[in-house]
């Protein structure tokens, strides 16, 4: 029997990296997948590839209205979500505080923070009212450790992280999982969308995790006994560590 037989899972951010390798995993495990993001091209080629067991949607998390529409008018064989994979996110620029452009970290909020809240309220109560289910927050390495050039991005992985465990908090006595997944440096489009950069290769001379990985993980989390929760949890490549040690070093001013 496949592992996720009898499960349907609703994945943001389906089009690319994580959200895609998951749903293709998920689909190939025994799940029916609701492939979710804006590129109606891709989500079209996923589908194709993936057959009756993925349902493709066109959806921009930062729309409540179009979210609450598309989960209320889910066909009748996608409706009973048992997993929620609020996976859509981005970082958009480098720049510290004081030079960055707040459209910048609007778009981050929106989608990172926004996405996550709507996708979680217009899907959990079904989990909740069949007292099943489980919920899995992408959230980064970034929101945990602290460094130079992404203050906002950073902080809207730790609300990622927050919420999840206070929606856990609100679960209790409920069969109802959540889980906050940080992955560290992954071969995606992430710093080609983060730089706007499509040539440059940010994984040169070390061996950094794929989205293949990735997938498996949420695998493995969501395949656990129902009575086990993962609540947390951090993945690095071997080649990453913890965040970086910044001194500022200048000439002793002692005469």
């Amino acid at each position: 029997m496949a592992k996720l037989d009898g499960e349907i899972a609703f994945i943001t951010g389906a089009t690319a990296g994580f959200g895609k390798a998951t749903a293709k995993l998920f689909v190939a495990e025994g799940a029916r997948v609701i492939a979710s993001g804006r590129r109606t091209d891709r989500l079209e080629q996923l589908r194709s590839e993936l057959g009756d067991k993925c349902l493709a949607i066109t959806l921009d998390v930062r729309d409540r209205h179009a979210i609450e529409a598309a989960v209320s008018n889910l066909p009748d064989d996608f409706a009973e979500i048992s997993i929620l994979v609020n996976n859509a996110g981005l970082a958009i620029g480098r720049a510290p505080a004081w030079e960055a452009d707040i459209d910048d970290w609007e778009t981050m909020i929106d989608t990172n923070i926004k996405g996550v809240l709507y996708c979680t309220r217009a899907i959990m109560p079904g989990m909740v009212v069949r007292d099943r289910g489980h919920v899995i927050n992408v959230a980064s390495v970034a929101g945990n450790h602290y460094g130079p050039g992404g203050p906002v991005y950073g902080a809207t992985k730790s609300f990622v992280t927050q919420f999840a465990m206070n929606t856990r908090g609100d679960l209790i006595g409920r069969n109802v999982r959540v889980t906050s997944i940080s992955p560290g440096m992954s071969e995606t489009e992430f710093d080609i969308v983060r730089t706007g950069d499509p040539d440059a290769n940010f994984y040169e001379d070390f061996k950094a995790m794929t989205a293949a990985d990735v997938a498996q993980v949420l695998l493995d989390v969501v395949t656990l006994p129902s009575h086990v929760n993962v609540n947390t949890l951090e993945v690095m490549p071997v080649a990453q560590t913890f965040g970086p040690r910044l001194v500022h070093r200048s000439p002793s001013s002692d005469s």
